[in-house]
């Protein structure tokens, strides 16, 4: 299998781990970004895209068929996969696209790499026109929509979800997740915005380095005046609790599930989101971020195309989008849609493994 990064792989990921699971075999994902590893996975980076390069990784991995995502077409590699007649797939195509900066490209280069798939699976209707335009086989390109992702649901004990969600019991609840220092003042004034209209609302707050819990817990109880409890410090969120901080992002799937709202941190004024977005949206908890989804621009994209997640652009907005989540219904809708997308391609990587097996069995 092929991703040119590790954000595109997310798909394939899946697509191996079932392979491996259920047939057994080995699978080489050549990505030029580190990827979550597993037994039967290998991760190398994918040899220069040159005619000798490309022999020789063939001659050495022999593998029985090759498996591209997104759309980027290594010329050298593919035309020599097409000389030895090893079957070639597109999956989760957005566009074909020639690899970046590679010297040779001349007219006719796309089309010609284009020709070696048997079976291009678009992510789209626009994304297989595309691939028609750029010159694949009419007959090869269907719009199938995308894979499913590997689950982002994180586990936690349920025993500690159960006391946890006793305490709270009707509270209002949200969480920042990730937070950098530079953005806990905009969490600061978000709450304090929200709490006018739900004077019971509590704040937990999952910071991105653990070793700013305890100062954080000392600045909103010394400056801001919350009541605060740390759960470095076995303390719980009991009913006058205003702030909760998290001891790091080591619980994470118990604050999702506790909190029907979640902040992406970073995601505002850090360096980016932190973050998998999707982690939040398959435990059914509505998504707020910022314009800086670091490296989950196109998993940010499709929550906001199918209206699963809200974008805000500052402080203010912030907590103006909490206030207005803080309606029960509201925040089910958004969350709602989230998990259809967190849950959504099952069906389509289930037709991809029935594919697979078809072709290494000697089918077409």
């Amino acid at each position: 299998m092929h991703s040119p990064t590790a954000e595109a792989a997310r798909g394939v990921l899946e697509l191996a781990a079932r392979l491996i699971e259920e047939d057994g075999v080995t699978v080489l994902l050549t990505c030029v970004d580190p990827v979550p590893l597993r037994p039967g996975l290998i991760r190398l980076p994918p040899p220069e895209d040159r005619p000798g390069d490309a022999r020789a990784f063939l001659d050495h991995w022999r593998p029985e068929i090759a498996i591209f995502c997104d759309g980027e077409l290594r010329p050298a590699l593919l035309h020599e996969a097409s000389e030895r007649g090893l079957p070639l797939l597109m999956v989760d195509g957005r566009a074909p696209y020639v690899l970046k900066d590679r010297d040779g490209w001349y007219p006719g280069l796309m089309r010609s790499a284009l020709q070696g798939f048997s079976h291009i699976m678009a992510i789209d209707e626009v994304a297989a026109r595309a691939f028609r335009k750029g010159g694949a086989a009419l007959s090869a390109v269907a719009a199938t929509g995308r894979m499913e992702e590997c689950s982002a649901a994180l586990p936690c004990l349920e025993a500690e979800r159960a006391a946890l969600a006793k305490l709270l019991a009707t509270r209002p609840v949200w969480l920042a997740v990730g937070l950098p220092e530079a953005e806990e003042s905009a969490v600061i004034l978000a709450h304090r915005a929200a709490q006018s209209l739900a004077h019971r609302l509590l704040l937990i707050i999952a910071p991105q380095d653990p070793a700013r819990a305890e100062p954080l817990a000392r600045r909103l109880a010394d400056d801001e005046g919350w009541v605060v409890a740390e759960r470095a410090e076995d303390q719980e969120p009991d009913p006058e609790v205003e702030v909760f901080v998290a001891d790091g992002m080591a619980e994470l799937g118990l604050w999702y599930r506790l909190a029907p709202i979640t902040f992406m941190g970073g995601s505002l004024a850090g360096q980016g989101c932190v973050r998998n977005p999707m982690e939040p949206a398959a435990l059914g908890s509505a998504i707020l971020y910022g314009p800086r989804p670091g490296p989950f621009g196109a998993t940010f994209g499709r929550l906001g195309a199918a209206r699963a997640a809200r974008a805000v652009g500052s402080a203010v907005d912030l907590g103006e989008a909490l206030s207005d989540l803080l309606s029960p219904d509201r925040a089910a809708r958004l969350a709602q849609s989230a998990w259809m997308v967190a849950s959504d391609g099952a069906e389509v990587t289930e037709a991809t493994v029935g594919m697979v097996r078809k072709i290494t069995k000697g089918g077409t």
